[in-house]
């Protein structure tokens, strides 16, 4: 039996909302039959990238929510799409919340991955997810390379003769060949959809001299921070975590690559209304400035913004003065299927 729940727009939760919402949980629970694994348990399992967002997360979300419901959360590591998909088909599930960028939430969706959620603020709904951060892969280089130069687009990523060095990119094509046709000329606004061959045509020019196509954010701090690497492409936060531990480094938010992060509940899953209460939370504006603002992340419901230091937002990718130089990426006008782009990507790699 699944229990339903009205959500209601919450911009300022408090410790108060959340207990009658908990108290009413519970009593719609002692109706439900039968139970279902950790269903009447007062535990909730979410899916972490670690690291600082796991900080930030546990700080400014997680034990909030816990002092306001009484639900413990415990995390799971790392966050991983192909978990997500095996505990929807098998019923075992590790995990009741996750986060998922515009690609992965697109896929999910359309696999049927992914629980129906109400938007807990006006247009915070996409693909059965609410938007929670945006956050950017920028270009970013060590310092102490001898260059002469100092680069500032894609185009000089690509150019290894103005500046040499070995390079880094995420394994994820997705985020990767808008940046190759960016290199190749194409305008930010003109990127849309996207010339697939074009792009896997610049990306042969660049293949040999990428060292490390990463697939972890610590992996592309420690690359960048380490010097294995002189030149990345990486997620801002991770950028900003290798400049804080002292490392010679630099970045430009020219021609940044926008994402947003969705927090998502895994389709039938036994936590289901914790699980809800628990997106519904961390969506809200307070949470929600609170963790943006500690993670260096740019929040999606605007509710939060009154709530955000100004002296946070100069490493948020949204804030004005960055998110002029930058461009979203467009999942629903993408050019091709990304699944299928995704294995020609792994041929390609290992051609």
């Amino acid at each position: 039996m699944t229990i339903k729940k009205t959500h209601n727009a919450l911009i300022r939760p408090n410790r108060r909302l959340f207990l009658q919402g908990t108290a009413a949980l519970a009593g719609a629970s002692a109706l439900a039959a039968p139970s279902i694994g950790r269903a009447q348990s007062k535990e909730l399992y979410i899916n972490s990238w670690g690291g600082p967002w796991l900080e930030a997360a546990t700080e400014n979300l997680f034990n909030p929510f816990t002092e306001a419901t009484g639900i413990t959360v415990n995390t799971v590591s790392p966050v991983s799409f192909a978990k997500l998909a095996a505990q929807v088909r098998t019923g075992v599930y590790e995990f009741d919340v996750t986060t998922l960028g515009g690609g992965d939430i697109v896929a999910a969706n359309n696999a049927g991955l992914l629980e129906p959620i109400a938007s807990p603020y006006p247009g915070g709904l996409f693909q059965n997810g609410v938007g929670s951060h945006a956050f950017a892969t920028m270009m970013a280089w060590r310092t102490d390379k001898g260059w002469e130069e100092t680069p500032q687009s894609w185009a000089d990523f690509w150019d290894v003769e103005r500046f040499p060095g070995g390079r880094s990119l995420q394994r994820y094509p997705a985020r990767v060949l808008p940046l190759a046709l960016l290199a190749d000329g194409v305008a930010m606004e003109d990127l849309y959809p996207l010339d697939i061959d074009r792009a896997f045509a610049k990306l042969d020019e660049i293949k040999e001299h990428v060292r490390v196509w990463w697939t972890g954010g610590a992996q592309s701090t420690q690359l960048l921070r380490d010097g294995e690497v002189d030149m990345i492409g990486i997620w801002h936060g991770r950028y900003f975590e290798a400049a804080d531990a002292g490392a010679p480094v630099d970045f430009t938010w020219n021609q940044a690559e926008l994402d947003s992060a969705y927090w998502v509940v895994a389709k039938e899953t036994p936590n289901m209304e914790a699980a809800k209460m628990f997106v519904e939370f961390a969506t809200s504006a307070e949470p929600l400035a609170g963790f943006v603002s500690q993670a260096n992340y740019g929040a999606l419901n605007p509710a939060a913004d009154e709530f955000i230091p100004d002296a946070a937002k100069p490493r948020m990718p949204t804030a004005p003065g960055n998110v002029e130089t930058t461009f979203t990426q467009d999942m629903l006008n993408w050019g091709g299927d990304p699944q299928e782009v995704a294995m020609r990507f792994d041929e390609w790699l290992a051609s």
